[in-house]
């Protein structure tokens, strides 16, 4: 094995390899294996990215599992309340990976400036909201503080703040519609923070605020709430987790998952799973026959060297291992390279952001990638394994060689 390392690396090192008609297309395999590598490291971590991020924004606005009142209601609004005396709140003790629950409740309403109105959903929140998944998404201003008696502090989206000509600090009125017959409920608010998730059906859509404006809209009681949003430890399991909340729950409740909500979005999502899968196949194949090609040449370029070898007894397999360590060699160094760029590539885009995207396409405002260390290193092995075993097969036309033709070959 050491022997055919060394002839290996003496072909690689080699002045007249260097030279030789074959280094244009070895040069071209490896450039070939670098851009192959960095469109897969890209498509990857860029798929994934858009993935986590846009699963982040939709349960940060819903949870993962929300549970309401089993009715007909089919829209955003709280109706009927629920009690907070249940079994699994505050904690979910019959079901595991359950990381959080929080008590909310909705309520549609118009926003009425002197110069614009625009209908709403209040969100209702209290102490135990988990601020911190919005948090990354408040551009301006702050929370509202929660935690003091009932006040009128809101956040609001910078989409509506710019419909509505608002900023932070300003006041502003809603109305909240009531039973029929009756004139609606005015309720005044102040803007101490302004969101921005870049995702356009709930910027446009939700304004939030303290849960209990709506228990006294409503007439509720202080133990009455519209919905449970639950936190799950692991979103791949949330189909799952999903069934198992719902076995908890009373059966006069119903609890759906953000999957099945918003449903289109999370098709649409799988989408870039196929598309990854695509890529890769693509980008490997295309390495694939850059490398059988400069096999070949390499072969066909080092023929009286085979029979030389042979001549002196090397058997067949020895001779192929030669050239596939030297393969495997050019592999590295494409390698090497792609892996160096398409980091690179990620690193800027993740800090700088210079790639951006149509939010009411995408959903967010600049391509978030995902660098997944272990995805990397099994794409980067992946190709090495893929690569040599497709060689295989070029590299048997050493054993049709024929020692005497072979050292008269020129």
């Amino acid at each position: 094995m050491k022997l055919e390392y060394f002839i290996a690396k003496r072909l690689i090192t080699t002045k007249n390899y260097k030279s030789s008609i074959s280094a244009p297309i070895i040069k071209i395999a490896i450039a070939a294996i670098a851009i192959g590598m960095v469109m897969m490291i890209v498509s990857i971590a860029t798929g994934m990215g858009l993935q986590q991020k846009i699963r982040q924004k939709v349960s940060a606005f819903n949870g993962h599992v929300i549970i309401t009142n089993y009715d007909d209601n089919q829209s955003e609004v709280s109706v009927e309340p629920i009690s907070l005396h249940q079994n699994f709140y505050p904690k979910f003790k019959n079901v595991e990976g359950i990381s959080h629950i929080q008590a909310v409740a909705t309520k549609a309403g118009i926003i009425r400036t002197e110069k614009a109105f625009e209908g709403i959903v209040f969100k209702g929140v209290g102490k135990d909201f988990q601020w911190e998944n919005l948090q990354e998404y408040i551009i301006k201003g702050r929370i509202p503080n929660l935690k003091s008696n009932l006040n009128p502090e809101v956040i609001l989206s910078e989409y509506l703040a710019n419909r509505l000509q608002l900023k932070v600090g300003d006041k502003f009125n809603t109305f909240f519609m009531k039973e029929e017959g009756k004139l609606p409920n005015l309720r005044n608010f102040k803007i101490v923070g302004i969101y921005n998730s870049g995702f356009q059906e709930f910027d446009a859509t939700y304004i939030i605020g303290d849960i209990r404006h709506i228990q006294r809209i409503n007439k509720w009681q202080k133990d009455q709430v519209g919905a449970f949003e639950v936190f799950v430890d692991d979103f791949s399991k949330i189909k799952e987790k999903g069934e198992e909340i719902y076995a908890e729950i009373p059966p006069t409740y119903n609890s759906v998952t953000i999957e099945e909500k918003y449903f289109n979005i999370f098709e649409w999502l799988k989408l870039f799973d196929f598309n990854i899968v695509v890529i890769l196949i693509i980008m490997i194949v295309v390495a694939t026959i850059n490398m059988v090609v400069a096999l070949l040449v390499l072969i066909l370029e080092r023929t009286q060297m085979i029979g030389i070898l042979k001549a002196v007894g090397a058997n067949n397999w020895s001779i192929r291992k030669i050239f596939l360590y030297n393969a495997g060699y050019l592999i590295l160094r494409g390698l090497l390279f792609g892996n160096l760029i398409g980091i690179g590539v990620l690193l800027i885009q993740k800090y700088f952001g210079v790639i951006k995207l149509n939010p009411e396409n995408y959903y967010v405002t600049q391509a978030p990638v995902a660098i997944d260390i272990p995805y990397i290193v099994a794409l980067n092995l992946g190709t090495v394994l893929v690569c040599l075993l497709v060689l295989l097969i070029p590299s048997y036309i050493i054993t049709k060689i024929s020692p005497v033709k072979a050292i008269r070959f020129d």
